[in-house]
């Protein structure tokens, strides 16, 4: 464990001590229960493109729907014309737990089609999710495409942080089953010092005013909740680039959220 923890120290330093190529928009923890912040650092109100933390929300909508079965079915095969951006892992046969652990745009795009702009709004609306807006790009027929890429569907941390902790405290207008299947296939990762982190991450690039992407200001998003002792709080960070980067800025959200995480949890003791 000491060697571990070392490990994590040296990550940590090396990371914060690397130029800066993203500002963060706001970090914010919460108790579920509490019904205010603990932490909140920035601005937390501001809305953007919720990206892939939608997969979430989305699967939680999906389970109570019965569109999802559980964390293996339905398994749906990969077909020709489906995007495949994400590498080799996206062209297999995907599953729930697949889908949510390599973060697979055309699943996504499966359930939503199986459910319709109607029945997402619907969710949306009583999840309090963001603007709830499921339209697409103007114009453009696409909200089951892409409504939470870049898109129609905007967010804020603070209304990220109010659904998570309608999900884990199980208080959503939906079905305790569905919020279990949901939550048992987000991502988990023990931390050295015994928080276990349950999140997920999220990327997307602005559109400009031609359509076309912004690849300088990319959106990261790292969201989820943390657990330990007995103790549980949900947390939104929301980091955006200053330049171009390769890779996923939702990765990197995520990694500099658990580096700077031996600060934030010290200050929420």
């Amino acid at each position: 464990m000491r060697l571990a923890a070392a490990a994590a120290v040296t990550l940590a330093m090396t990371l914060l001590s690397q130029p800066s190529t993203a500002r963060t928009i706001c970090t914010v923890i919460a108790r579920p229960d509490l019904g205010s912040a603990l932490l909140a650092e920035g601005n937390c109100d501001v809305r953007a493109t919720p990206a892939s933390t939608f997969k979430v929300a989305l699967a939680v909508m999906a389970y109570d729907a019965g569109v999802l079965t559980d964390a293996h079915s339905p398994a749906w095969p990969y077909r020709s014309g489906y995007v495949d951006w994400g590498g080799a892992a996206w062209r297999q046969p995907t599953d729930p737990a697949a889908w949510m652990k390599h973060s697979v745009v055309w699943y996504s795009q499966q359930v939503a089609v199986r459910m319709g702009a109607g029945q997402l709004g619907r969710y949306g609306r009583a999840f309090a999710y963001g603007n709830a807006d499921f339209s697409g790009d103007p114009g453009q027929d696409n909200g089951l495409e892409r409504s939470w890429i870049a898109s129609s569907l905007e967010i804020s941390p603070n209304e990220q942080v109010v659904f998570l902790s309608r999900l884990v405290s199980r208080t959503l207008p939906v079905s305790a089953e569905a919020m279990d299947k949901a939550a048992s296939i987000v991502e988990q990762r023990v931390l050295p010092d015994g928080w276990m982190l349950h999140g997920k991450t999220g990327g997307a690039y602005p559109r400009r005013a031609d359509g076309s992407f912004d690849r300088t200001r990319g959106w990261g998003w790292y969201v989820g909740w943390a657990e330990r002792d007995g103790r549980r709080v949900v947390f939104a960070r929301l980091d955006q680039d200053e330049t171009a980067k390769k890779g996923s800025p939702g990765l990197r959200t995520r990694d500099a959220f658990i580096a700077d995480w031996p600060r934030l949890a010290g200050s929420i003791d």
